[in-house]
């Protein structure tokens, strides 16, 4: 069965089995990746100790952000073997039930070699895992990908993706029919693969075809729907491109020269997909979907915006109204049709996190772990502001009645107190 997010006129598609409730969530950014929550009944604000259900503390560090499924709760992670500035890494999985915190596994999965640096932003374990209710996916960029049961059985583990890092790995992987597909955009070579959900060989594979100074990026792709057939929204450097999900065919091209190291992922909405080029000059572009072929970047670009655009925060699409939230603590509101600016306001601290919007609110992380709560709108209306006292990159995950926030080595399971 496919569940379907409609986004004023344009379908971001969810590939959610019967088996997968509704409350879970199972990728980067939720349901069709735009996210959204239905959730209802969720906590504004917290100390310490209200409205916390209970703190884990995850072995290692990773950014990935976590997925919900089943009652269980999935994050990867990445475990220092050995001393020194870089030491080797063991790249694991992490099992968390939902109802008490409690650590039920912790998988190795791969050794990363010694000598591997990343970006003092980033980690060894920054992709977030995908769940189809049955099997859990996960990727730590060239050093492997894995698929997994739910008990922490591995079902295949495959090292065949070999391209150079910049800064670590990033991208997370997303689902589509029997396939597993992942950008992987290195120095050396920029591509978007595809492996069989089954055995992990790879099916497709699209090379891009640009040769950018920098070709290093980390974003997640998008599935959309687009005049009756699917489509792969898949940003890197240079450019970015709507692929044949079934075969990895491009269908469609926007350039953005001298646009590298690509964070944030696209939303849809309205016929058009938002997307940020990235570092130096990050913009964003609003792009026209129906009837582009070929190269489009002059006939089918609707708008540009060039300020205060993020290079890590993915855009937040609520009705009518773009939110954007710039790495240095400014937010904006935009017009999705026209880019026509509705508000903007300096709201302080550094991000990286993407925000979420749930219980009819929108919740905006800082790196120093300060939670921002907004009503979305025409005018700028802050709510309320939480700290949890460590430092935070992960975005949220919601279920239920509850927000799943991950720190720089905890889990936190955050609800409301049973006296509210």
């Amino acid at each position: 069965m496919k569940r379907f997010v409609w986004t004023c006129g344009l379908t971001v598609l969810a590939l959610i089995p019967a088996l997968v409730s509704a409350d879970d969530w199972l990728e980067f950014r939720g349901p069709g990746g735009a996210g959204i929550s239905r959730a209802e009944g969720l906590p504004d604000r917290w100390t310490d100790d209200e409205n916390v259900a209970w703190k884990q503390t995850i072995p290692g560090k990773g950014w990935s952000s976590p997925v919900v499924v089943k009652g269980k709760i999935f994050l990867t992670t990445a475990v220092p073997d050995g001393e020194g500035d870089a030491p080797a890494q063991s790249l694991r999985v992490v099992c968390v039930d939902e109802a008490s915190g409690r650590i039920e596994w912790n998988q190795e999965l791969f050794q990363q070699p010694e000598g591997q640096r990343v970006h003092p932003k980033n980690s060894h374990a920054s992709a977030t895992p995908v769940c189809d209710g049955k099997h859990l996916y996960v990727h730590f960029g060239t050093w492997g990908t894995a698929c997994l049961e739910l008990d922490g059985t591995v079902v295949w583990k495959m090292t065949g993706l070999k391209y150079q890092p910049v800064h670590g790995n990033g991208g997370s992987p997303v689902l589509f029919e029997d396939l597993l597909i992942m950008n992987c955009d290195g120095a050396d070579q920029q591509f978007v693969v595809a492996l069989d959900r089954k055995d992990g060989q790879e099916r497709w594979r699209y090379n891009r075809s640009l040769e950018p100074a920098k070709g290093f990026a980390f974003c997640t792709p998008l599935l959309v729907e687009v005049d009756g057939k699917l489509q792969l929204i898949s940003s890197g450097a240079d450019a970015v491109v709507g692929l044949v999900p079934q075969t990895g065919e491009e269908i469609w091209k926007v350039r953005y020269k001298g646009g590298y190291s690509v964070v944030p992922r696209p939303v849809a909405g309205h016929g058009m997909v938002f997307v940020c080029t990235g570092y130096d000059t990050p913009t964003l572009l609003a792009i026209r979907l129906s009837g582009a072929r070929g190269d489009v970047t002059e006939s089918h670009v609707a708008w540009k915006l060039a300020k205060r655009v993020p290079l890590n925060p993915s855009p937040l699409l609520v009705d009518d109204l773009l939110y954007l939230v710039s790495d240095d603590g400014v937010m904006s509101c935009v017009e999705a049709v026209s880019g026509d600016a509705v508000w903007q306001q300096r709201i302080g601290g550094a991000y990286s996190s993407s925000p979420t919007l749930a219980n009819g609110r929108i919740y905006v992380q800082s790196e120093a772990g300060e939670t921002l709560v907004l009503q979305p709108g025409r005018e700028f209306v802050e709510l309320a502001r939480s700290q949890v006292g460590e430092r935070t990159f992960a975005s949220y995950a919601i279920s239920a009645g509850s927000i799943y926030l991950r720190t720089e080595s905890r889990l936190l399971r955050l609800e409301r107190s049973r006296a509210q």
